[in-house]
């Protein structure tokens, strides 16, 4: 027994309440078990207890031993001076003055053995065994609270940067956008490399598909080398002369290939970048007033210029394949990068409608694909939209890895029907 399942276990009043007493004897009804509280003093506040002909309202604090009361030197501290109830798991026989009331005999074993089992289990998730039995109805609304606490997760990481940037949105979502190219193993050097090149200065060679490849693939890095082809040793003294006009830096973030499908290789993610630059002016401000999500991903769905569809590496020449980002490119721009930036958007200015379009676009996205999507699917839990999706991340991430399952409205949902 630890003190965070006794809270659980009180809080939603899981155990045998027929013919309630004090370990004293006096008769005890629980009016109300108070609201649980998560700051200093008393673990339960407004707690409403009649003990014996009297009702009495107050505080209720929990141990794991009746002795902890003195052993934490409450006897002492004026912040437990209401406290009406001590309820504790064993009674040692240590008393203050306080009804004690004892919890050990009325706790369904079978619960106490599941959540056992739970903190001990290195499956996929602790309760896999048990998940399917959780109603839909309890699901509907568990995944609405679990996408809501990631997009607001999501939303405080865009408020960082925009602190970082004197809250310039466009420039916010040129960061981000350029992250999402650079997929997972790539991402920080990506970044690093949009930062590097401000907004205006990408904005003045908007016109100029060569110079915008050119600008993003030497503040990469990638342009150092002697090049034997034509095209990349234009990019080459292209970047040299706007290096020297705008005084650029390239980053010290190093680029990697291992392990990557070649069609995620940073020359041709750079080079579709500057395509989609090239077509969009503040894309921000165009998501912003876009009426479908269909509309935001013909956006993201350009193809790198014609060098690109002979080539994986600047001067190595491969078989033909057009490098169009593709839709699931897209869908994972939208997932991780659109939606986020416009939920926060909608959470800054306060306006619901930005926030309830982020919500809609994900339930109109595929779902995603990965570890996590599997691993659910195996216990018989499918995304369909990318809306699940996000939220079994979330579950998975934040609640099942840090065995949160008292915190979980699934595992409460289990537990409850064992208590």
């Amino acid at each position: 027994m630890n003190e965070r399942l006794l809270h659980f276990i009180w809080q939603f009043q899981y155990f045998n309440k027929s013919e309630l007493a004090s370990v004293s004897g006096e008769k005890i009804e629980v009016l109300l078990p108070g609201r649980h509280n998560t700051n200093q003093g008393p673990d339960f506040l407004d707690a409403k207890i009649k003990v014996g002909n009297t009702v009495w309202a107050g505080t209720v604090e929990l141990h794991i031993k009746t002795s902890d009361w003195k052993k934490h030197r409450h006897h002492n501290d004026p912040n437990y001076q209401n406290v009406i109830l001590h309820v504790v798991w064993d009674d040692d026989g240590v008393h203050d003055n306080i009804p004690v009331f004892e919890l050990k005999e009325r706790v369904s074993k079978i619960l106490l053995q599941r959540y056992e089992d739970w903190m001990g289990n290195c499956s996929f998730i602790p309760c896999e065994k048990s998940i399917p039995s959780v109603p839909d109805i309890s699901w509907k609304s568990w995944k609405e609270r679990l996408l809501a606490e990631r997009l607001m997760r999501k939303a405080g990481m865009v408020e960082m940067y925009l602190q970082q940037n004197n809250f310039h949105w466009e420039e916010t979502f040129w960061w981000l956008l350029a992250r999402s190219f650079g997929m997972k193993v790539n991402a920080d050097a990506f970044e690093a490399v949009a930062r590097s090149v401000p907004l205006p200065i990408l904005a003045k060679q908007k016109n100029q598909l060569h110079q915008l490849e050119a600008l993003l693939s030497g503040q990469a890095g990638l342009l150092e080398k002697e090049f034997k082809e034509d095209y990349p040793v234009l990019l080459q003294k292209e970047y040299k002369f706007q290096q020297a006009k705008y005084q650029l830096k390239p980053i010290s973030i190093p680029f990697h290939f291992l392990r990557m499908r070649p069609g995620n290789f940073p020359g041709v993610r750079l080079a579709q970048l500057a395509m989609l630059i090239h077509g969009s002016a503040h894309l921000f401000s165009k998501i912003k007033e876009a009426s479908s999500v269909k509309e935001v991903k013909e956006w993201f769905n350009v193809m790198a210029n014609d060098y690109w569809h002979y080539h994986y590496r600047y001067d190595e020449i491969s078989a033909f394949k057009k490098k169009i980002v593709g839709s699931m490119m897209a869908d994972n721009i939208i997932i991780n990068t659109v939606a986020p930036v416009l939920f926060a958007y909608g959470n800054y200015q306060g306006g619901q409608a930005y926030k309830d379009k982020a919500l809609q676009w994900l339930e109109a996205t595929a779902a995603e694909k990965n570890f996590v999507t599997r691993g659910f699917q195996k216990t018989g839990i499918i995304s369909k939209t990318a809306y699940d999706s996000q939220a079994l991340i979330e579950l998975k991430t934040q609640y099942c890895d840090n065995k949160m399952c008292l915190s979980c409205a699934a595992g409460n949902a289990i537990l409850r029907q064992t208590s």
